[in-house]
């Protein structure tokens, strides 16, 4: 049984939680969110705590039981604190500017790159003098936030002899040494 299912989900003040045919709705002060619970797990709504139980002795339930848990835990502190992510790039004439949803980057390609964030997504930069331009995204829904910073880190991951490249902020990368000068 998975120790993390069993945990209880507290319900902050302000947070509302409904569970109708299988889909847990979430609703908080930041938004709303919706997820589907397969026919494995139940979601029990009592004092104030959400309970996930499991429905079956079999493996595939003991697998999405602690999935479950994981992904309610999740929405609930979307919608009452919301999630934040952290970009660094890191490169010469590397630069990221926010226009409204719009996000501008240079990553030494010859052209620019535009990226339309979607709604949910509240993006901000940081461009100062000698230091690397910092990209700072909020979002209630954390799958998507997260889904975003893996798709912009993959147009320009960071390589193991510089460190160039766009990183998590605090992400410590493994580098290698290159090349030594022959005698």
């Amino acid at each position: 049984m998975s120790r993390i299912g069993k945990m209880p989900i507290a319900i902050p003040d302000g947070v509302t939680v409904d569970v109708k045919d299988g889909v847990v709705t979430v609703k908080g002060k930041l938004g709303e969110l919706k997820q589907k619970v397969g026919d494995h797990a139940e979601i029990e709504v009592k004092d104030g705590q959400i309970i996930v139980n499991r429905n079956e002795k079999i493996a595939e339930a003991d697998a999405k039981h602690g999935l479950y848990r994981a992904l309610i835990h999740n929405m609930v502190k979307g919608v009452s604190e919301g999630f934040e992510t952290v970009q660094e790039f890191v490169g010469v004439g590397y630069k990221a500017e926010a226009k409204g949803q719009i996000l501008e980057m240079a990553l030494g390609f010859s052209h620019s790159i535009f990226m339309e964030m979607p709604a949910e997504i509240k993006i901000e930069t940081i461009n100062e003098r000698g230091k690397n331009p910092i990209l700072k995204m909020r979002s209630f829904d954390n799958q998507l936030l997260g889904q975003v910073a893996a798709k912009i880190r993959s147009m320009r991951k960071p390589e193991p002899y510089k460190g160039k490249g766009i990183k998590f902020q605090g992400e410590v990368l493994r580098r290698k040494a290159g090349k030594t000068a022959s005698k």
